[in-house]
């Protein structure tokens, strides 16, 4: 059970907020885009987070930094730090990530701009602020509040903050387990989905389906759309007829989820022509589909195929289907796991309840260790206001997630 006294744990924990809200700000303030969204990755914040770990005590902190080209570093960095307990047989970790998405329409923001944090009405606004910075500044301070109060762990409380989160983790989570550093006994906590009570814990995911649609026509002048294939027309009506028939096919329920569907969404859309009078040649959609356990997700891809080769029959364009991001729904956790225990006792013991269980749509680090079978769960305290305008980290929440962490690792 927990070493040391929880009243001086909190007193602890609390004395840091005005370092928790700094050191917040101070990561925001560095954008930490993947190439794919027009970044450079992480590096710059990476910078930052090494001078922040730094200060802290922890018994050892490793790098391991994935290849990549399209980053003018050609690396894309991974670091884990770790306080060492009485045994390292098992281990609890929290996975968190640095890199965070672009901004959206600027003009959106209103409370700030999204890389210039503000403290405002309780809350840190910026981009990456709750997704995933509140989290990484809650781990990163429970291990503090642990080194300040010289507790002796059972267990090591180890620490993995990562990259490319966002666009698959294949530099990132991927990467660290392909390097053999978490065991089947571990226990892992990815603190990227919650509400905003904390009274969830995720432990099932849906599968996710990314994909590209490229509609090739015959450009042409805008007087003249006899003499062009009009790719434009041709991907929307191609994009609307798999919205209908992806949503109606697959279309069972299930209230285990949160969306308790599966969901087929066009999002984002290219640049075709650059003039008002031209018919565009070239025309390119995306589609972020979360797809229920129970559906496969290559019969959805042979729809898809079937949906635009008809198209291409009765149309005469060319449509060419890029896979972006496929992975299967990993294994389901149980309500009586561990680690899902104790997250609860821990939660018993700093908030007076336990949380309920459940899945989400949203691709998270803990699908990649399931997949590998080592147990992971998904649980923080977030209004949920992830990849918006005015993203937000509400402090207090950063604050008690603290808490709830530090009595975890010290169970």
């Amino acid at each position: 059970m927990i070493a040391l006294d929880t009243k001086s744990l909190f007193q602890q924990v609390d004395a840091l907020k005005p370092e928790m809200i700094d050191t917040l700000t101070q990561l925001i303030r560095v954008p930490a885009m993947a190439p794919e969204s027009g970044g450079t990755g992480e590096d710059a914040k990476f910078e930052v987070l090494l001078k922040i770990l730094s200060k802290i005590g922890f018994d050892k902190i490793e790098h391991y930094d994935a290849p990549d080209p399209s980053v003018p570093s050609g690396k894309r960095l991974n670091v884990v730090a770790y306080l060492n307990g009485k045994t390292d047989a098992k281990r609890l970790w929290i996975v968190a990530h640095l890199d965070v998405v672009p901004s959206g329409e600027e003009s959106l923001w209103k409370i700030t701009k999204p890389f210039e944090p503000k403290v405002h009405g309780g809350c840190i606004y910026g981009r990456g602020s709750e997704d995933n910075g509140q989290s990484l500044v809650s781990a990163i301070f429970a291990a503090k509040a642990l080194k300040q109060l010289s507790v002796k762990l059972n267990h090591t409380f180890a620490l993995a903050f990562v990259s490319d989160e966002e666009q698959g983790s294949t530099k990132g989570i991927q990467y660290l387990l392909s390097k053999g550093i978490f065991r089947k006994d571990d226990l892992v906590v990815v603190p990227d989905h919650g509400t905003p009570k904390g009274d969830f814990i995720e432990i099932a995911e849906k599968s996710i389906l990314w994909f590209k649609l490229t509609t090739i026509g015959k450009q042409a002048h805008g007087s003249l759309p006899n003499k062009g294939l009009n790719a434009h027309r041709i991907g929307m009506e191609v994009a609307l007829e798999l919205d209908r028939k992806l949503h109606e096919k697959y279309d069972a329920k299930n209230d285990y989820f949160d969306v308790p569907a599966s969901t087929f969404e066009p999002t984002k859309k290219d640049k075709n022509v650059d003039s008002v009078n031209i018919v565009p040649g070239e025309d390119t959609v995306y589609f972020d589909c979360r797809v229920l356990p129970n559906y496969k997700i290559n019969e959805v891809l042979s729809d898809i195929h079937k949906i635009t080769s008809d198209f291409e029959k009765k149309t005469g364009a060319k449509i060419q289907l890029d896979i972006l991001q496929k992975q299967s729904s990993p294994q389901n956790l149980t309500a009586d796991s561990e680690i899902v225990v104790l997250l609860n006792q821990a939660l018993k013991q700093t908030r007076g309840f336990e949380a309920r269980v459940g899945g989400v749509g949203g691709g998270t680090c803990a699908a990649f260790f399931r997949e590998k079978g080592i147990p992971a769960i998904v649980w923080s305290t977030i209004d949920e206001v992830p990849h918006q305008p005015d993203e937000y980290a509400r402090i207090a929440n950063m604050v008690e997630d603290a808490k709830v962490f530090a009595v975890l690792a010290a169970m």
